[in-house]
């Protein structure tokens, strides 16, 4: 507790690849890919831009709303699992287009990065170590997608979505939250090469594994679970009820996986933020995207209660209960 949310910003790029594209493009069945996953059209990041200039907009936005300069930042965590290169990391570069003097900190656990970076840069803020966080969560996913897998190139989308934590009163900040991970799961979705296991040759580009791969129903089956269970137990760590929540931001994955979860925990479908059918899954994106617009749009409010979760490769996951 004791942390407030000084700001929000959020950036997809302009490029619109809807159904009916990807129809007329590699033959996906367009009324399949609504029926299972809800998403109407995504956005993919021009040719030029890079995880590290989605997330520049998205911080730049962040801080114009807020009315910060880039000398009162003295942190910045960046999630992603699509940086723009090995090294220097993406943490690195946005630093410098930004300006900032701060340590630059990178994390990532895919679609749960930004749960991951925000319990991170709270802590720092709790403990005195930072007085102003930048919290970022960005990726390019257009750019590990196999086109010519059905599975996963219709679910994913590009954008970036920011935060700025500081300093707030004892009844703002984080109520419980539930962060874990689980290796075990880690080949159920997983980019197989281009790091130090596998190194990219002519062989394993043929064999398509430097692209993402998901054992599509094994995730969903655990998603569900997941996100059934971090809830309740951040829940039960408060002594909350669901009803006692203002709104719901559960990553934008797949409107399956949110509408079996909170079908199981009683939650009103009119509770839940979504924005899936506009932009996919954004992985490290997704949450703070949302948040980003459900502030803009009115639906939640400095005092509410939110419930914020992501989930996805590592396996990874992070559910935070915040008091605005």
């Amino acid at each position: 507790m004791g942390v407030r949310l000084l700001g929000t910003g959020s950036y997809v790029p302009e490029g619109v690849v809807t159904n009916d594209h990807l129809h007329q493009r590699f033959g996906f069945d367009s009324d399949w890919i609504v029926k299972r996953t809800g998403i109407l059209e995504r956005r993919h990041a021009a040719q030029h831009q890079a995880t590290s200039d989605l997330c520049h907009e998205a911080a730049t936005r962040c801080m114009n709303a807020a009315g910060v300069k880039p000398r009162d930042i003295d942190l910045i965590v960046l999630a992603t699992f699509t940086p723009d290169m090995s090294f220097p990391s993406t943490a690195c570069l946005l630093q410098d287009r930004l300006k900032i003097s701060a340590p630059a900190i990178e994390i990532e656990a895919a679609c749960a990065g930004f749960l991951y970076a925000l319990i991170t840069g709270a802590a720092y803020v709790v403990s005195g170590a930072s007085d102003l966080a930048l919290i970022v969560g960005g990726d390019t996913n257009s750019r590990v997608l196999n086109p010519s897998d059905i599975k996963t190139y219709p679910l994913f989308g590009d954008g970036a979505g920011a935060v700025l934590l500081t300093r707030g009163t004892p009844e703002q900040g984080i109520l419980a939250y539930s962060m874990g991970a689980d290796g075990s799961g880690g080949d159920l979705l997983s980019r197989p090469a281009g790091g130090s296991r596998m190194r990219l040759s002519p062989e394993v580009l043929a064999a398509g594994l430097h692209y993402m791969h998901m054992d599509g129903r094994a995730v969903f089956r655990w998603a569900v679970s997941i996100l059934c269970d971090t809830i309740q137990d951040v829940l039960t760590r408060v002594n909350l009820t669901a009803d006692d929540v203002d709104l719901y931001i559960p990553h934008q994955a797949n409107i399956r996986i949110i509408n079996a979860a909170i079908d199981v925990l009683h939650i009103p479908r009119a509770k839940v933020y979504n924005n899936l059918d506009r932009y996919g899954n954004t992985s490290a994106g997704s949450v703070p995207i949302a948040m980003d617009e459900a502030l803009a749009e009115g639906k939640l409010k400095s005092g509410q209660k939110v419930m914020l979760s992501g989930f996805g490769a590592g396996l990874a996951w992070g559910t935070a209960l915040v008091q605005l």
